[in-house]
């Protein structure tokens, strides 16, 4: 699959967001940035998406190993629904714990979150790539 359009993948969480983006043939998923999550975090990320002429974003889907909601799926669902209600495709991918195969990677440091990201945008890759 050729994309002309980079995808952005996020690591939502209650405090910090983890942003990667694809490289413009969606086979490589490459960390960017973290941000606050505070009440400008759709704005900030309609930005980003701007800036990497994004129209998609990857979005880890948090449940527990029995496939049961994590208590933080509330959030990201209405994250996705405020991201569609500004005309970005917003795709779910299932993701268990992605900050610490991020970490095991990189260890622990300021952008753990956006190379969580980068792990969760990179397993869609993956999965639509082959």
């Amino acid at each position: 699959m050729f994309m002309t359009k980079r995808i952005i993948g996020i690591d939502y969480g209650t405090k910090r967001v983890g942003i990667a983006a694809s490289d413009p043939s969606g086979k490589i998923a490459m960390p960017v940035s973290v941000i606050t999550n505070t009440s400008a975090l759709c704005a900030e990320v309609e930005k980003i998406c701007h800036e990497y002429e994004a129209d998609a974003i990857v979005i880890g889907e948090s449940r527990d190993y029995s496939g049961k909601p994590n208590p933080i799926l509330d959030s990201i669902l209405s994250f996705k629904v405020e991201m569609e209600k500004r005309g970005l495709e917003v795709i779910l991918e299932l993701e268990f714990m992605s900050s610490i195969q991020a970490e095991r990677i990189q260890g622990k440091n300021n952008m753990l979150d956006a190379s969580a990201a980068a792990v969760i945008l990179q397993g869609y890759l993956d999965r639509v790539n082959t």
